[in-house]
């Protein structure tokens, strides 16, 4: 009876190949900014070290194709797609910013086009 509970190799394999991945997703989260870092209890932003986790990650799930069985793949492709949307939204974040004040300084720069049209005419 206490041979059933013992896992075979190819579930504990599949155990460890998911806690790989989501230990890789853990840390690209923490990176975005999206969970407090358990070691200074602060939420911290580095999006290259996210970027480089998805990354990764996403080398993982290339050189692992066909290997994988549908739970692991499942996983995979789920984590990649959530890790990547909000790696868009944060790029999107750092850009409205900076988009915002290229907006304002348009708008209080005069618009002299029409004079220097008309000076080129004459």
């Amino acid at each position: 009876m206490a041979d059933q509970d013992i896992p075979t190799q190819e579930q504990q394999n599949e155990l460890l190949f998911m806690q790989l991945v989501m230990m890789f997703q853990g840390m690209a989260l923490q990176n975005l900014g999206k969970v407090m870092n358990p070691m200074t209890n602060q939420i911290e932003r580095n999006l290259e070290q996210a970027k480089n986790m998805i990354d990764i990650l996403g080398m993982l799930d290339e050189k692992t194709k066909g290997n994988l069985n549908d739970n692991e793949q499942k996983l995979m492709e789920h984590v990649l797609f959530e890790l990547r949307m909000n790696y868009v939204d944060e790029l999107k974040k750092d850009q409205a910013p900076e988009e915002q004040a290229e907006d304002q300084a348009k708008e209080q720069t005069p618009d002299n086009s029409t004079e220097d049209e008309e000076e080129k005419k004459n």
